[in-house]
């Protein structure tokens, strides 16, 4: 079984990709002065130790956010460093402990009249991120619902403004979340064909996985709107055998990120900075990415 619980994988390459992405995004959404709504399905905890127990179990953002905080020889790609500069802001004096899951990126680039919808069905990341998201203060502005979130966010589409993002990254523990996701956006556009819609998966030898990004292309192209796809690999998937002959399972080589709707500058946001993710989170010689669009 895939697992991908939040906490596990904290600022690994996946994240790189997807809060790049995310932000970038709504840099160019808040550039308008009407009101947003930001519903985020799968939300996790929201805040995360990169020194507790289970990111130091995995130890995947060293591979990731921890490289790039690394002083870099040549300067950065704007969104990328954008990215970094949101992350450093949680850790003031140069520390490196804590990462923000999307709940706390979104919450800090949203303004007073925005408003963020987050839900989490996990009985202890959904407790934990209540309690961290009290923390703000927010008030109305950020709404926690421990509710399946493929089904929660229907009754908020479209919103009042007619103005959203809906940011899908379910775990995709069992096959059926792949079918969920291409469900649930397709009942999105029916709903709301003017959203923003961003999908993050994994890229692992599953048909499923290779199946959702032409699910999601489809989808687009049949409710003629644009869609971006973009992809990040950073070694090879293939299992080894290791000196004992025991069989050595990779970890998560790719990730993707689909977007229906994406604002027009996002492409070439991304077309400079998908390089320098190659460049920087390199594990092997297989390590690409790929960037298409359509629409």
């Amino acid at each position: 079984m895939f697992s991908y619980r939040h906490a596990f994988h904290a600022g690994n390459h996946a994240d790189v990709l997807k809060h790049t992405v995310l932000i970038a995004i709504l840099r160019h959404m808040r550039e308008k002065d009407s009101a947003l709504v930001v519903l985020d399905t799968h939300a996790g905890a929201g805040l995360y130790r990169l020194d507790g127990d289970y990111a130091s179990t995995s130890g995947e953002a060293a591979e990731g956010i921890l490289r790039l905080m690394e002083a870099p020889a040549t300067p950065l790609a704007p969104a990328l460093q954008d990215y970094l500069d949101l992350v450093a802001s949680f850790n003031p004096g140069g520390a490196r402990r804590v990462y923000p899951g999307s709940p706390f990126i979104v919450q800090g680039l949203l303004g007073d009249r925005d408003r963020l919808k987050l839900f989490e069905l996990h009985p202890t990341d959904a407790k934990t991120l209540s309690a961290n998201i009290a923390q703000l203060e927010a008030g109305r502005t950020v709404t926690v619902l421990r509710e399946d979130g493929f089904e929660g966010i229907k009754k908020f589409l479209p919103p009042p403004a007619r103005r959203g993002l809906v940011l899908c990254d379910p775990s995709y523990e069992i096959k059926s979340d792949y079918a969920r996701v291409a469900e649930m956006i397709a009942d999105a556009l029916a709903r709301f064909a003017t959203g923003t819609y961003v999908v993050w998966y994994p890229i692992i030898p599953r048909p499923e996985a290779h199946d959702l990004p032409k699910k999601l292309k489809t989808l687009a192209s049949r409710a003629g709107k644009p869609w971006l796809h973009a992809t990040l690999t950073v070694k090879n998937s293939k299992l080894l055998i290791d000196a004992a002959g025991e069989v050595q399972r990779p970890g998560l080589p790719a990730s993707g990120v689909f977007v229906i709707n994406p604002p027009h500058t996002l492409k070439a946001a991304l077309k400079l900075a998908l390089p320098q993710m190659v460049e920087r989170l390199a594990q092997d010689k297989n390590a690409t990415s790929s960037l298409d669009s359509g629409g």
